[in-house]
């Protein structure tokens, strides 16, 4: 039974348990997970993600993510804002991504919000609600990461607010620590130090 504390991997270095489960999570966790993402398509693409993620395991989206790139345009705000409803029955119909009808409509929507937003207003926003890292303290064990904070909720009701859809605290949170505004790598793990 696992105390949800950094154990060894493959190579002996100590990671966040949850990474040893595939070698897919190691790469992610190690090389991607928790570092800082800037870019309003690049964030564009986690949000979507993450909204994809809501309610399956992470694996199933990490895997799929080559064909979610390629069915949604690379993420490019500007292209997926100007999807046909030809372009949504091809989406809904294409097995390399999750086919979820409210997702997808999400994300569309998403994209058509966005494409009104002035460069750079979706990281501003998103990396406004960055935490002081001084405020939070390494966790030591998985029970130590929470699922929502202030801040994430905060986030939320912000997204929200400007017409965005499929980004609940949850959601919010999950960015947060995907594109680095928080580091839950735990205290123990190689790649909290990590550049």
């Amino acid at each position: 039974m696992t105390t949800g504390a950094a154990i060894p991997g493959p190579d002996g270095a100590l990671r966040c348990p949850w990474a040893l489960s595939t070698a897919d999570y190691v790469s992610y966790h190690d090389e991607e997970w928790g570092r800082p993402v800037h870019g309003d398509d690049a964030l564009f693409e986690r949000l979507s993600l993450e909204a994809f993620q809501s309610g399956l395991s992470w694996i199933t989206i990490l895997r799929r993510r080559p064909g979610f790139r390629a069915a949604f345009a690379g993420f490019r705000i500007e292209k997926v804002a100007a999807f046909t409803e030809a372009d949504r029955d091809r989406l809904l119909a294409d097995p390399g991504i999750v086919r979820n009808r409210a997702k997808i409509d999400a994300t569309l929507a998403n994209a058509r919000v966005l494409a009104d937003w002035p460069e750079g207003e979706l990281e501003d926003v998103i990396w406004s609600h960055a935490p002081n890292p001084a405020t939070r303290p390494a966790p030591k064990t998985l029970a130590d990461v929470p699922a929502v904070t202030g801040e994430s909720t905060a986030l939320s009701k912000a997204l929200k607010k400007r017409g965005l859809r499929f980004v609940g605290p949850t959601t919010a949170y999950a960015l947060m620590q995907a594109c680095g505004l928080v580091n839950d790598h735990l205290e123990a793990c190689v790649a909290r130090s990590a550049p």
